[in-house]
């Protein structure tokens, strides 16, 4: 296994802007880093979980793959825009009335958002079942994986904390700014 390639291929899928990170962002920055946690928590399990799933049902999965993806473009597409109108919305003064920041709804996001749906079911047939079959390598592979998306979270998390002041002060910019970036995912399905 090219481990190079495979490393890069798992830090730009997990590290670059896409539904989740943007929500743990957002949620930083109107709700603070625990709250954000526990979102990235319920994203860590459901990653994980997905791969889980990759790795067992992988062949499969080929068969009804396209089934799949349409319904996940649909569906992923509706919660996306449902995401981007929450953080639009968003009221600062009042955090309890924003639900889409719990554990639920980050192990949620993942099982509708394409971009980890898709790397998950990539990942596993493209770099790991080639080179490794035995259970003890596909498991100890998954763990590395989903320790790299942890940390991608986390990274989100970190950088909300930093930058908390600055967003806060431009609040109103970096929620439409979320909202874009959350509807642009969405339209991105389909392209």
């Amino acid at each position: 296994m090219d481990i190079t390639s495979f490393l890069i291929y798992c830090m730009i899928a997990t590290f670059t802007p896409g539904p989740t990170n943007i929500v743990i962002l957002s949620t930083v920055h109107n709700f603070g880093a625990k709250k954000a946690m526990k979102y990235t928590y319920g994203a860590t399990i459901a990653f994980g979980l997905l791969l889980v799933i990759s790795a067992i049902l992988n062949t499969m999965l080929v068969t009804i793959i396209p089934k799949i993806l349409i319904v996940m473009q649909i569906i992923g597409s509706c919660y996306m825009f449902y995401l981007a109108y929450q953080v639009y919305k968003m009221d600062t003064s009042n955090p309890t009335v924003n639900q889409t920041a719990t554990f639920m709804s980050g192990f949620l996001m993942q099982f509708l958002n394409p971009k980890v749906v898709l790397f998950t079911m990539t990942v596993i047939p493209s770099f790991i079942m080639p080179h490794y079959i035995a259970i003890p390598a596909v498991t100890i592979s998954i763990v590395a994986i989903t320790l790299i998306g942890f940390l991608a979270f986390v990274t989100w998390v970190l950088f909300g904390t930093v930058f908390k002041e600055f967003l806060q002060k431009h609040s109103k910019i970096v929620n439409v700014m979320m909202t874009i970036f959350l509807a642009y995912a969405a339209i991105m399905i389909w392209m």
